[in-house]
């Protein structure tokens, strides 16, 4: 078994959200435009990122804490304790971000996304496509 992974950001998101008290829980809930800023040795991998596009951004939330297993969904004190792994809290003991968004603009290593409730500096650790039905014809 594997006790620890090495983990390289990508990118970091550029952001007008800076302060997470403030910030939108969930991406469609006010979250602004955001640009993903990639490192150059990665540019190959966005070549055939497109306007429109729908997107997957994992991000590390490394402004999280780690050693939170339970919450009050949506800080509702009203609402009883929950295991991370049934929230989206981001804190939990790998703070690994998950954001559906669409592009809105590609400028060489910059992607403008829509929607992204990520904080200035938080670094990308990948993109993946959101696939839609597969054709098994």
């Amino acid at each position: 078994m594997v006790d620890t992974f090495l983990l390289r950001p990508v990118g970091r998101v550029a952001s007008p959200l800076t302060d997470a008290a403030s910030a939108p829980r969930q991406g469609d809930e006010g979250a602004p435009p955001a640009w993903l800023v990639f490192e150059p040795q990665v540019e190959p991998a966005l070549r055939d990122l497109h306007v429109g596009a729908e997107l997957l951004v994992l991000t590390w939330l490394d402004r999280a804490r780690r050693d939170v297993l339970t919450v009050h969904p949506r800080r509702d004190e009203s609402r009883p304790l929950t295991g991370v792994f049934s929230t989206r809290s981001p804190h939990r003991p790998n703070p690994i971000g998950l954001h559906r968004v669409r592009v809105r603009a590609v400028d060489g290593l910059r992607v403008e996304v829509a929607e992204l409730e990520a904080l200035d500096g938080t670094p990308v650790l990948d993109v993946k496509p959101v696939l839609g039905p597969v054709d098994e014809r």
